[in-house]
């Protein structure tokens, strides 16, 4: 059976405890839980949904054709944001960026400067952040910039440092950001057509009360 050895997921689990308790005490951190997703224009998400004589909501299957000028999912990269403000009350946002095709390491160091500059416009010094195991994460591209980038701000003393925790594998609940694609992907859900790719960005960044933004590009 393949599974995670419990003595390891509660010493990663208390480590990410920890670090996350070291940045709720600095007023220039803040720490994020980064995912990345797929909007499908066909497939509907699970949904718990009525409407008001009881009947179920009948959700009609759609289907992919060739003169369909859209993809059939757009990927996207997230960002749960937390920070403490001049009150010591927890702050949240969800950053979000599609990207074009799939993800990998060339689109990810573009996400990651990107963010930081988010981060450096809210006043923070550090970010934070955790993520999975994604070959886009752990390759020696997207680590070779990290810690190229983090030199730099040591060296020049501007901009914001990126301190990059993994989950552990296979542990989808120690991600918080998690949940927020279901109910998400939900919430945009068309019963009974399928939506353009412009409206899927334009519902999940309203859902996120995010601007839309050019999608990020391999060049």
């Amino acid at each position: 059976m393949d599974y995670e050895p419990r003595p390891r997921l509660r010493a990663e689990k208390k480590r990410r405890n920890r670090l996350i308790k070291i940045a709720e005490s600095q007023s220039d951190w803040a720490y994020a839980f980064q995912d990345e997703t797929w909007w499908s224009r066909f497939s509907h998400p699970d949904l718990h949904s009525w409407v008001a004589n009881g009947q179920f909501t009948k959700l009609v299957e759609q289907t992919y054709t060739k003169n369909d000028p859209d993809p059939k999912a757009l990927a996207c990269f997230g960002l749960l944001v937390r920070w403490h403000n001049e009150k010591a009350q927890i702050q949240e946002k969800v950053w979000l960026r599609f990207v074009e095709g799939n993800p990998c390491s060339a689109l990810t160091i573009q996400y990651l400067r990107w963010t930081c500059s988010k981060a450096h416009q809210s006043g923070k010094r550090v970010l934070l952040m955790f993520w999975d195991h994604a070959p886009w994460h752990i390759s020696q591209e997207t680590m070779n910039w990290v810690h190229a980038h983090n030199r730099q701000v040591k060296q020049s003393g501007k901009g914001v440092r990126l301190l990059i925790c993994f989950l552990p594998k296979k542990s989808p609940w120690l991600n918080s950001i998690e949940p927020m694609w279901i109910h998400a992907k939900r919430k945009i859900v068309e019963p009974d057509r399928k939506l353009s790719a412009q409206e899927v960005v334009s519902r999940v960044c309203s859902v996120f009360a995010n601007p839309v933004l050019p999608f990020l590009k391999n060049s």
